[in-house]
């Protein structure tokens, strides 16, 4: 696709997933579902995300906003499900499900989690969700996180008036040897350096979970 830094997302939904033949492939990096709401671990998110740590992907950590729970206390669940490593991306809000509410409930849990995650773990969180909910919740109120877009009408990168976007999802069908069923291809759109650059300090690295898993 001309792209030079290629990526996919993970969680149960793979199943059980041979990492050791993804390291063959052209991959840099792999997000990874960790939670959902203010109680729900993904079942293989500590097997998936030490694998990838194992084979040298740059991880990041997911979490499944819920319309359904505190905001707060699903930020204190990913805390304390995610301790992230010098090199690991910024945590990650997935901001899919969340018809059903007003407009201004659901930006505010959306705030209120963004800002408990960045207080803990010193870094801006990426906001992941598709054109329509951007435009609906994200434009002009979170143009200062960095940007995940989903988008597969066609082959052309998203056209956003927004220096933060920074990842494109552009399928959901992809097929990889050592993943069962379809996953998630994405490519991130920036150079090698500020890939790098997007990526946690150590100085994040001191980071612990509030209480004890």
């Amino acid at each position: 696709m001309g792209y030079d830094i290629h990526g996919i997302d993970v969680s149960h939904h793979q199943e059980k997933i041979s990492w050791d033949s993804l390291c063959k492939k052209d991959l840099n990096f792999v997000f990874i579902k960790a939670t959902e709401g203010k109680t729900h671990t993904d079942d293989e998110f500590d097997y998936n995300w030490e694998e990838a740590k194992r084979i040298g992907l740059k991880r990041g950590a997911y979490h499944f906003f819920s319309i359904y729970s505190s905001a707060l206390e699903q930020a204190e669940h990913f805390i304390n499900t995610v301790s992230l490593e010098d090199g690991d991306f910024p945590p990650v809000l997935d901001v899919e499900n969340v018809e059903g509410l007003e407009d201004s409930v659901i930006t505010k849990g959306v705030d209120l989690w963004l800002k408990a995650i960045e207080n803990h773990y010193k870094t801006k969180p990426i906001i992941y969700t598709n054109v329509k909910l951007y435009n609906k919740y994200v434009k002009g109120r979170f143009d200062e996180y960095p940007l995940w877009l989903a988008r597969y009408e066609n082959d052309d990168e998203p056209a956003l008036d927004k220096d933060g976007l920074c990842i494109w999802q552009y399928g959901n069908r992809g097929k990889m040897p050592g993943i069962g069923g379809h996953v998630d291809f994405n490519v991130f759109l920036g150079s090698k350096e500020k890939f790098d650059e997007l990526c946690c300090p150590s100085s994040v690295i001191k980071s612990k979970p509030l209480t004890p898993n």
